[in-house]
């Protein structure tokens, strides 16, 4: 997945030190430099996996106050009126709208948790309220606090990490994104006939996750990240603490997804929904903050110069399914220069086959000669050593039986054309085969033969002329 194959440092200083490479970089510059296309460009992606009517999408995008259950609901009750005077109370951390700093506070909580996953009950027992308000003020303050000291308990941390999220003004994963998480829960797979079945599509839903938590804000993003962590780690020991990730999930779930100021009953209908949710989230948190891989191309050639790409879906159809196994350049070039080897080699050679079948058929009627056609009839169908897929299609033909046929039709023509055609250009190369070409070298073409073979060819034809011709001038002597 990585972006950048090789990294130049020209400070020689620095060649020794160890390069940390973020395959996000690009997606994190296209973030802070331009967030409007960017928000642009994850928000087609989500729009391709879930189906968001217009006042949904316009809520996602904070174009409009999102619409959420129990907003307009009569019954208020106390539970609601007691949650709304909590957040009134605000400090510098507690009840504060999420900050970096508030982030750097809790995560001390965060940091001791890891070292103690083993307490049983953890996050569902609660801790002592004397301890925990006497932390509260600590971390409001500001003030340095050491929790290895053995003063406060694991159940302590865990409730009061629970508090801080509990006081925040909305949940970490905002309101503008609560139906769009509603949707991702009825993601699921289809069957043969393109109808929805029951089981969840994991891969799409981890997909959209992705695309949803790159547009969060950039602290919320960041302490989800360390929160939902910590909640996997906590599973990964709940035959310690018996604390499975559906149990955490019911504990958590009103903080990171529950709109403020609802109560069970406003979310009676979606309240599994929610709570599978974020099961969901915990065990597969180490999937949910990476980029996907076409966001993180389409930041890297924003930058780069060339044309971007809005979706998944203009990557995949200029993605061709062999572009993994493209050779280097210089693979390339030295593949094409081989070819042109070959085929001026094969050239060659047929050029040479040619004249030899040329000068074997012009040789006088002799036992040589019929030796020679004999060996080319044992090869009726040989062909050129690679070349078995012709280069353009030849029109049908009723084939010859016979290699020496094949050489009259291919070759030299019919007897009539053949002299006309021995001045003009020279005819298409016919195949051989291996034997063929020994053969070649073996009898030798005109080119290659010696002068005194040549000599002896042209005495014997010479001398059959003139036995024919004190031949006939005996018969007319004797006829008159």
């Amino acid at each position: 997945d990585a972006i950048c194959n090789f990294v130049i440092c020209n400070d020689s200083s620095l060649r020794s030190q160890p390069i940390i490479f973020n395959p996000d970089f690009f997606v994190e510059k296209l973030r802070h430099e331009k967030p409007e296309v960017f928000t642009e460009l994850v928000v087609s992606n989500i729009t391709r996996l879930i189906d968001l009517p217009g006042a949904e999408l316009a809520q996602l995008m904070g174009e409009e106050d999102p619409k959420l259950p129990g907003a307009n609901s009569s019954a208020s009750g106390f539970f609601r009126s007691l949650m709304s005077l909590k957040r009134k109370e605000k400090g510098v951390v507690f009840g504060s709208p999420l900050t970096e700093e508030g982030i750097a506070q809790v995560s001390q909580l965060i940091e001791y948790l890891h070292k103690n996953l083993r307490a049983e009950g953890l996050f569902r027992v609660p801790g002592n309220s004397i301890r925990q308000q006497i932390l509260k003020d600590a971390l409001n303050s500001g003030t340095d606090i050491d929790l290895d000291s053995g003063e406060f308990h694991s159940n302590d941390v865990a409730t009061l990490l629970k508090m801080f999220l509990g006081e925040l003004p909305e949940p970490l994963l905002t309101h503008k994104h609560f139906h769009a998480h509603l949707k991702i829960a009825d993601l699921t797979l289809f069957d043969e006939k393109g109808n929805k079945t029951s089981t969840p599509d994991k891969e799409r839903q981890i997909e959209a996750l992705q695309l949803l938590f790159l547009i969060l804000p950039a602290p919320n993003r960041s302490l989800l990240k360390l929160l939902l962590d910590l909640l996997y780690q906590t599973a990964k020991k709940q035959d310690k603490n018996k604390m499975s990730a559906h149990n955490l999930a019911l504990m958590f779930a009103p903080h990171i997804l529950w709109p403020r100021n609802v109560t069970a009953n406003d979310l009676q209908e979606n309240i599994t929904k929610l709570n599978n949710g974020v099961t969901f989230m915990i065990k597969h948190s180490q999937k949910l903050f990476k980029a996907p891989a076409y966001i993180r191309e389409c930041a890297r050639l924003h930058y780069l110069g060339s044309r971007a790409h809005t979706s998944k879906d203009d990557l995949d159809l200029l993605t061709s399914p062999s572009s993994k196994e493209l050779q280097p350049l210089k693979s390339q070039k030295r593949s094409r220069l081989d070819t042109c080897h070959q085929e001026e080699t094969q050239q060659r050679t047929e050029e040479a086959l040619k004249e030899l079948f040329r000068h074997v058929h012009n040789m006088p009627d002799s036992a040589k000669k019929k030796k020679l056609i004999r060996q080319f009839n044992k090869h009726p169908t040989a062909l050129t050593p690679g070349s078995d897929v012709p280069t353009s299609p030849a029109p049908r033909r009723t084939r010859s039986r016979s290699f020496s046929g094949l050489i009259k039709r291919k070759v030299l023509g019919t007897p009539v054309i053949l002299e006309r055609k021995s001045r003009d250009a020279t005819p298409e190369p016919e195949r051989v085969s291996k034997e063929n070409v020994h053969l070649l070298q073996k009898c030798g073409s005109p080119a290659h033969m010696s002068q005194a073979k040549l000599k002896s060819l042209e005495g014997r034809k010479e001398e059959s002329c003139r036995r024919m011709r004190a031949h006939l001038l005996s018969k007319d002597s004797s006829s008159l």
